[in-house]
Parts: structure tokens; C-alpha cells; sequence
């Protein structure tokens, strides 16, 4: 089990509620040596006062220092005083608080102990709020004004802020927060490390892993050591649990994506996809420039603004690829065949982003994706254009996207010059996984886009590798974590 400490000021009226022996008083946290050179322990900061310079704050400052992970965080603690940070986090809560909050009323008062709620009605908004501020017991004060509900104020509650009708619930939340992955059934022996997986299995957007490849990863983990849990984009506050963070979402900058990978670094996690690469991946205006100056070869590509429309068509001719700088999947991606549709698109495009991205249409029957990971091949791929498509997918409707064929290449069949492309446009982005799309005309190889979350799909790119390829990539994460660990020490 993860080694939780739980550190409060007088733990014996408490110690029957918690698990034996990992009850500290705040005095032994900070002086007792043998409790400094605990490795890999979660400090749960239940003291009584949170305030500058008392003993509440030094745990959670000097948990920070030992690397124990603390709940707060002392970036908590002091967010929790601005009404600045209240204020502005707030608006993160306006949906929730408008379908939650009472309607007949002006004021209401919530307590969140590990992010539940006793009300099943504010389960959301609570699991929210523990999110903007994670920390084990919570009191948040909302006020309704002409605009609406607004998030006014959030206490950190000590344990003997507890009412005596909530005794019985906090022992439900705490037992419940104890037990986040753990295994369901006994092992013989106890992970290794933990890791979080980010996939929403109930949610129908675009995956870069299908169910099964998530259960391979899964199991493939467990073979190491390493214990996998399911998280979504509610478990934001949690991330702190874990020793690494696997995103198998649909990554984008203005996204939840991203925010989970930033809060992981923060907390000192190894992460896939780390957020300078999700930022790098995500912008193909950035991919642009970025190729150009590396001179790795591309389709004859232009950036330009609305002003530049003539001068880019002059010098790319038709028909032409217009990109959203943020799509992804196809999407966002059109053909114009002639300059009504180019003046179309453009237009349509314009809206939502200053800086387009066109690009001279290079037709074939199908990409490369190379797939690296750590500055090596993992696995090849080629995926065929869709069924009387020009793109390799075509989305039929709003929720429905349809897919051409693809096969997976053996490594000694993938074209030196293809992968060497593909190699060293990977190695521009990061040292993480990507997936590299690469079309190869007449001799010549062109670099289409690199994917930071390229997609992983049993019975797709598992084709050759089965389960080979998830060893491989969970081989990576444990020897990554194994460093961090050793590095920490």
C-alpha cells in the first residue's frame, strides 16, 4: 500500500481511526530522524493551524523538501488565503454551482473531506473544489450575487474541526482515500510504484488507446510491479498519489490534458506526455517553424494571417491543405481544390486562430507513422487514406469518424531515410513518445506532423509486437520512475 503518513497534533484521540502506525504527532514529523529518511511516504497534513511559521505549515514546507508529497502543498495553503486566487478560480465552478447550489438561497457553507461530500447532490462540486485546492478536509463558503453563485472563501479544517455528526462519514472518506489504488485482491508483494493512467473509458471522444490496449498496459505493468489506476479528468487533485502519469487522452494546450501533465511536473512525477511536448505537438505553427529551421523536409508549407491569403495561394498553388494550428485526428484539417472553397475555409478558420498553416498537397496512398520512444523505434505503421478520402481519416458526423486500413511494418522493412526523418524530427520535440507522420513520394521522405500521444491500439499497431509493445513502453516508465527515485535519494 502507498505509505501514508497522517500528521495532526494530538493523533491519540484519533488513533483508532487510523491505520496503526501511521499516525505522527507534527512535533516527531519534524524532528525524529527516522522519519526523515522515509522514502516514498504521502504526508496528510491534518494539524490544527495552517498559519506562518506554525507547526502546520512547516510539515507540509518541510514534506515538500523531503519529497513526501504533501496534502496541502504549501502553494495550497497559501492560495487558500488570496481572495484573488479564490476569485479567479471561481469560474472553474460556474456550471457546477449553478446546477448544485440551492435556489432559494444567498449563502451556503460545503465541507469536502478528501474530496467527499456527506450530500451526494454536491459530490461533484466538492470532488471540484478539491481539485482547485487539494487538501484533506475542506470548508468552502459560496455567496449568491447578481452574476450568480461565487466561490468566496476556503478554510483548511484541522481534525478537531469535525462536527460530531460527521465522525462517521469522515471514516468513510478516509478509508475510501487509503484504499485509491490498491490492489482489489492480496499480492504477494506490494508495488513498486504507482501509476495513473489518464483515460476516461466513459467518455466518446477520440482515445490514443482503445480498452483492450488500456488493460495490456495495465497488466503488462502489474508483471513490473507497477501498479496502474484509471484516472479522469475530475481526479486533478489526486495526481500527488502517484509516481507517474501516463496520458492516454487526446492532449491539447486549452485542455484538462494539459493541466494534469503541468500539476504531475510540478509534483515531480514522470510523465507521458510531458506538457512541453504537449505544447510543442499541439501547434502546428510551432511544428512549422520548428522543421523548417531544423531543415527536416516538409511539404511546401506557409504560415499566414488574414492579410496573406493571396501571397500564400500565389506560391503554394492548388489544391492546397489548410490547418487549424491545434488540430488533430484530421480534424481541423481541409483541401481546397479551387480559390472559392480556399477563400471558404480560410474564412471559417480565421475565427478561431490569427495564424493559419497551409501546406502544397501531397497525395498518397498512404503515411508512415513511426512511432519513438526515449530517441528509439518502438513500432512502424502505415496507415492507408480512407475509403475515397484524401486524409487518412474522415469523420462522418459529430461523434463518428471513420478510419482507413492500416499494417504494421516490421523494423527492417521501414526505409533508412524514413526513419532517420522521423528520428530526428522526434528528437527536436522531447524524449518522450511520439509518433511521427511521414509521407514518402519518388525517393523523397516528408515529415507531415509529429503526434505527441500517438495512438497505441490492440489489434492495430500491436500487430507484429502483441504484447511485446506495452512491456516495452512500461519497461520505459519503470526505468524512468527507478531513476527519479534514485535521484531523490
Amino acid at each position: 500500500m502507498i505509505p501514508y503518513l497522517f500528521v495532526t497534533d494530538r493523533p491519540e484521540k484519533w488513533a483508532s481511526t487510523f491505520p496503526a502506525d501511521s499516525l505522527v504527532t507534527a512535533r516527531d514529523y519534524l524532528t525524529d530522524p527516522s522519519i526523515a529518511i522515509r522514502r516514498g511516504a504521502r504526508v496528510v497534513n491534518l494539524c490544527a493551524s495552517y498559519r506562518y511559521q506554525t507547526k502546520g505549515y512547516y510539515v507540509s514546507l518541510v514534506a515538500e523538501a523531503r519529497r513526501h508529497r504533501p496534502l496541502p502543498a504549501i502553494d495550497t495553503v497559501q492560495d487558500t488565503k488570496l481572495p484573488s486566487i479564490i476569485r479567479l478560480l471561481s469560474a472553474d465552478l460556474d456550471e457546477t454551482m449553478k446546477r448544485s447550489l440551492p435556489k432559494d438561497s444567498t449563502s451556503f457553507e460545503l465541507e469536502v473531506f478528501f474530496s467527499r461530500t456527506q450530500e451526494k447532490a454536491y459530490e461533484r462540486l466538492g470532488r471540484q473544489i478539491f481539485n482547485l485546492f487539494p487538501a484533506p478536509l475542506l470548508k468552502a463558503f459560496f455567496r449568491k450575487g447578481t452574476d450568480g453563485w461565487a466561490l468566496t472563501n476556503v478554510d483548511l479544517l484541522p481534525l478537531s474541526g469535525i462536527g460530531e455528526g460527521s465522525k462517521a462519514f469522515f471514516g468513510e472518506a478516509l478509508a475510501r482515500f487509503i484504499a485509491r489504488g490498491q490492489p482489489t485482491t492480496p499480492r504477494k508483494t506490494p508495488p513498486r510504484f504507482y501509476l495513473g493512467i489518464l483515460y476516461d473509458k466513459d467518455d466518446p471522444a477520440q482515445k490514443a488507446s482503445n480498452p483492450r490496449a488500456i488493460e495490456k498496459f495495465i497488466d503488462a505493468g502489474r508483471r513490473m510491479g507497477i501498479e496502474c489506476e484509471l484516472l479522469g479528468k475530475d481526479d486533478y487533485g489526486e495526481i500527488a498519489e502517484f509516481d507517474g502519469l501516463f496520458i492516454r487522452e487526446t492532449t491539447a494546450v486549452n485542455h484538462y490534458t494539459y493541466r494534469f501533465a503541468r500539476k504531475a511536473e510540478r509534483e515531480g512525477l514522470v510523465v507521458m506526455d510531458d506538457a512541453q511536448s504537449i505544447l510543442k505537438c499541439a501547434n502546428k505553427v510551432f511544428l512549422a517553424e520548428l522543421l523548417s529551421r531544423l531543415k527536416i523536409p516538409t511539404p511546401q508549407t506557409f504560415l499566414l494571417d488574414k492579410d496573406m491569403r493571396e501571397a500564400a495561394l500565389a506560391q503554394i498553388g492548388l489544391p492546397v491543405v489548410i490547418k487549424k494550428p491545434d488540430s488533430s485526428f484530421s480534424m481541423g484539417v481541409k483541401k481546397a481544390e479551387t480559390r472559392e472553397e480556399w477563400l471558404a475555409e480560410t474564412t471559417a478558420m480565421f475565427e478561431s486562430s490569427e495564424l493559419l498553416v497551409a501546406q502544397r498537397f501531397t497525395p498518397s496512398d498512404f503515411d508512415w507513422r513511426i512511432t519513438v520512444l526515449g530517441g528509439e523505434l518502438l513500432f512502424a505503421c502505415k496507415y492507408y487514406m480512407a475509403h475515397k478520402h484524401w486524409q487518412i481519416y474522415k469523420q462522418t458526423s459529430q461523434r463518428n469518424t471513420r478510419a482507413g486500413r492500416s499494417e504494421a511494418i516490421p523494423p527492417g522493412q521501414v526505409p533508412p531515410k524514413v526513419l532517420r526523418a522521423a528520428l530526428k524530427a522526434a528528437k527536436a520535440i522531447g524524449n518522450g513518445l511520439y509518433g511521427v507522420d511521414l509521407k514518402e513520394l519518388n525517393g523523397e521522405v516528408m515529415v507531415i506532423e509529429v503526434n505527441d500521444n500517438p495512438s497505441i491500439d490492440a489489434g492495430v499497431e500491436d500487430e507484429l509486437l502483441s504484447d511485446e509493445l506495452y512491456r516495452r513502453v512500461m519497461s520505459e516508465f519503470l526505468r524512468r520512475m527507478e531513476h527519479s527515485t534514485a535521484a531523490r535519494a
